[in-house]
């Protein structure tokens, strides 16, 4: 059986209902009629996979509205959330407050809503409108929801009413915050902090930009940092990881992802820079696999994006994949992705467990999509690469004070998913006039090899700023996860292509963007502006795809398929430079949120004119099956469920709820907010 495949086996439901928790079956349909969507990415495993086939190639098209719920209410602005749905309600988080919002599946209508008491904690917050999501339990008979808030704050209510859990926790000394049901979670940080006001910014921030996640009676709660981008002081709190038991809130363990003297790593971390600097959140998604009670977490780099000469050393746990015993959080495993980070290349979207077959022996696999646009893949149970990941030589920084590392871990397996590196045989060569102007738009930029290493101004190549492909914003990222198909092992990878430009200059220089920075000492070096060789006329200076979904048979390491994301824009098929050129399909240049069903992969994308559309895919081929126009394009949160025998596709369309579903599904009389 392949992993966290949903099934509906009375046998099956009779063991979930026993267990404490809903982890038991936190991938179980409750009867024929009925498939949840349990967590943000459907299961533990984040596959984002839900076996209904009442949507089929046939019958696609047909799709049509047959609910919206309006966020408005709630200031629901970004849309980074995946809503879940159990027990015939959608169960999701909404605007900069982070309302949790209970809804009726079948109708759209409000049933209840939560909103935790405003503090400075919350004020500062950079990550307020980007909650992804929910986690769901069981305790003591009664379904639980649970949060983490932009303040960093552990809620547990009851799924029925909204109230919170009795017995959880303790009070929080801050009016208006009930009397149980919240974990404060500074408490367990082991820093001074004032209950209002937080951690005083001269130490550091931290805040919280996914949902925790269950494991056999253990809540695990992950954590996000200022971004490393707006930074420009060296001090900062490390995003250690946190557990509490689920039915009481009790604390558990907490795991230190910067190491402290005698623990694993330590090492890593020159210039004693382990006491005084931070990040190294957690701030993507978890999963988990309930019988082997692993927690697989990425986190984030360490602090100061683009400049790390005062953190000398590969600098464990930063941009690694930690994999912790839930029960006692103990190091499993781990495999840092990044040494010493200077690139922005956190871990955006939580890994992908699956079970697959490789070379005749069944395997346990998690595999982490990354921003520099490759898969890493390794058996969850040891820690073991399925395929081997070398160490390769990289450029050296000519920033002054910085010391890299002299190679970065390159799987050999599988291949790259977008452009790594640029040269000029990367750059668009529609035209001989179009390579020449591309050629001229980079003159100003160092270009080279993956990992090519920001540039100071007034650095002595005279260069602007060092353009590095992938950028920040991916290889794959927040706003396109990866899913996949459980039964065949498929591993479905969006990107988009893009590249960064960021210029450094002395840290006091850097720090007069920000009103209220973290930390206390300047750092060397910062982002100091950001520059592009931008477009020629509105095209982009790379080759296509600009974006694209990639399918891996993770089975074997191989590629599948490639398939560009919607179409291109009219406004670059339409571009007089391009006049009697057969450009092909260049895709949207928009990453690609995804669902995978028993008979097909679903994604939202755009047409040529910018009309929003739902495609259907062969999962096997990449062979477009049918599409559909769209009330909107689906933010992140794309997800399925099944409800009276009826499948329904939500998607996220910003401040908004909207649910497809075929003709004569919807019953009217709920509807908006």
């Amino acid at each position: 059986m392949k992993y966290q495949r949903r099934i509906t086996l009375p046998g099956r439901i009779l063991a979930g209902l026993s267990c404490l928790l809903l982890v038991c079956v936190s991938s179980v349909a409750l009867s024929q009629d009925t498939l949840e969507w349990v967590t943000l990415g459907s299961d533990y495993a984040h596959t984002r996979y839900l076996p209904a086939d009442e949507i089929t190639p046939q019958n696609f098209a047909e799709l049509e509205e047959a609910w919206v719920w309006d966020g408005a209410s709630f200031n629901s602005a970004s849309g980074r959330s995946t809503p879940s749905f159990v027990d015939g309600k959608i169960i999701t988080v909404a605007g900069p407050r982070r309302y949790v919002v209970a809804l009726d599946a079948r109708s759209g209508e409000t049933l209840w809503s939560y909103v935790e008491p405003k503090t400075f904690r919350w004020e500062y917050s950079m990550r307020k409108d980007y909650g992804k999501g929910v986690t769901i339990g069981e305790v003591n008979g009664r379904k639980v929801v649970y949060i983490t808030s932009p303040a960093f704050f552990l809620t547990a209510l009851d799924l029925e009413t909204g109230h919170p859990l009795e017995g959880f926790g303790s009070p929080v000394p801050i009016d208006g915050f009930p009397d149980t049901g919240v974990v404060d979670l500074l408490a367990d940080l082991g820093h001074p902090y004032d209950p209002y006001n937080g951690i005083p910014l001269e130490t550091g921030y931290i805040t919280a930009s996914s949902p925790p996640i269950i494991v056999n009676g253990t809540i695990i709660v992950g954590n996000s940092a200022e971004q490393g981008y707006n930074q420009s002081r060296i001090e900062n709190i490390p995003g250690d990881i946190l557990a509490y038991d689920a039915a009481t809130g009790e604390f558990k363990w907490k795991f230190n992802v910067i190491p402290r003297p005698g623990e694993y790593g330590h090492e890593t971390w020159e210039n004693d820079a382990w006491q005084w600097t931070g990040d190294v959140s957690s701030w993507a998604p978890l999963s988990a696999d309930q019988e082997l009670g692993l927690v697989f977490i990425p986190t984030n780099s360490a602090t100061v994006d683009f400049f790390g000469g005062f953190r000398p050393g590969d600098n464990l746990f930063a941009a690694s994949l930690l994999a912790l015993h839930a029960e006692t959080g103990e190091r499993a495993w781990h495999f840092q992705m990044i040494h010493h980070d200077i690139w922005n290349y956190d871990t955006p979207t939580a890994p992908v467990l699956l079970d697959v077959n490789i070379d005749g022996r069944d395997v346990p696999i998690v595999a982490q999509a990354t921003k520099q646009a490759f898969v890493y893949a390794f058996n969850r149970a040891t820690g073991e690469p399925l395929w081997p990941i070398v160490e390769r030589p990289v450029p050296a920084s000519r920033v002054p004070g910085e010391k890299l590392a002299t190679t970065q871990p390159v799987p050999t397996k599988p291949a790259p998913f977008d452009l790594q590196g640029l040269s000029v045989d990367d750059l668009v060569d529609f035209t001989p006039e179009l390579r020449q102007r591309a050629i001229e738009a980079v003159a100003d930029f160092e270009i080279g090899p993956m990992f090519t290493a920001p540039l100071h101004y007034d650095n002595d190549l005279g260069k602007r700023a060092a353009l590095w492909c992938p950028g920040g914003g991916g290889g794959t990222n927040i706003g396109g996860p990866a899913a996949a198909d459980p039964d065949n092992g498929i591993l479905f990878v969006t990107s988009s292509t893009g590249c960064t430009a960021r210029i450094l200059g002395p840290g006091a220089e850097a720090d007069t963007r920000w009103a209220q920075p973290t930390g206390s000492t300047f750092a060397d070096y910062a982002v100091v502006r950001s520059t592009s060789p931008g477009r020629i006329d509105g095209i982009p200076i790379t080759k296509p795809p600009y974006s694209r979904i990639v399918a891996i048979d993770m089975n074997t390491g191989d590629n599948l398929w490639t398939i560009p994301v919607g179409e291109t824009p009219d406004a670059i098929a339409n571009n007089p430079l391009l006049a009697g050129v057969d450009i092909g399909n260049t895709g949207s240049g928009a990453k690609a949120t995804m669902v995978v069903t028993e008979n097909m992969l679903i994604y939202s994308g755009r047409t040529g004119d910018g009309t929003p559309h739902l495609f259907a895919v062969d999962k096997l081929t990449g062979e477009e099956l049918a599409r559909v126009e769209a009330p909107g394009i689906s933010r992140y949160g794309m997800m399925t469920y099944v409800l009276d025998g009826h499948q329904y596709v939500m998607l996220q369309t910003g401040p908004t709820l909207t649910t497809m579903a075929l003709p004569g599904t919807y019953a009217p009389g709920g509807g908006d907010h």
